[in-house]
């Protein structure tokens, strides 16, 4: 039973990250140039840093599977940098490179972590203090890449209008 409880809190995490991404997030990246659009999203994953606690005893259970704590751990502190080394090198076309290579590393590192889990069984428990991160982090990162790839493979960001009272 706590694997469902488990998989409906990353489920309704997934719902309620859609909605506010829907609401709140797209309206306001798609109007902003490619640059300007990923910067919130960069910073946004330059904390990934924070999955080194699946490294930390204590923080996490003695029986957590190691393959899944290192590649979980090690594979979001790549990411938390390549989001911060495609920040600081906007908006150069450097930026952009950077920001693709990002993108695809941290999207399939989610997907890894996912797979490492399953492939270990993964209880919930053992994530200890961690269990927060795969039920509220994890499924805003997910969406927060594919608005990602998103802004990436567009070649034009609509302008904003110049104002709304011209006649």
């Amino acid at each position: 039973m706590p694997q469902l409880w488990f998989f409906i809190s990353i489920a309704f995490s997934f719902v309620a990250w859609g909605m506010v991404t829907a609401r709140y997030i797209w309206p306001e990246l798609r109007l902003r140039k490619r640059a300007d659009a990923l910067r919130p999203l960069l910073i946004l994953h330059s904390f990934r840093f924070i999955g080194l606690a699946f490294l930390v005893p204590g923080v996490v259970s003695p029986d957590l599977p190691s393959t899944f704590a290192h590649s979980a751990g090690y594979g979001d502190i790549i990411a938390a940098i390549l989001a911060m080394l495609a920040l600081i090198s906007f908006p150069g076309g450097a930026g952009v490179v950077i920001a693709w290579i990002f993108s695809l590393w941290g999207s399939a590192d989610i997907v890894n972590a996912f797979y490492q889990a399953n492939r270990a069984g993964l209880l919930p428990g053992q994530l200890g203090a961690t269990y927060f991160l795969p039920t509220l982090v994890v499924p805003l990162l997910l969406i927060t890449h594919g608005l990602g790839f998103r802004i990436l493979l567009q070649q034009n960001i609509p302008a904003v209008k110049e104002s709304r009272h011209t006649a």
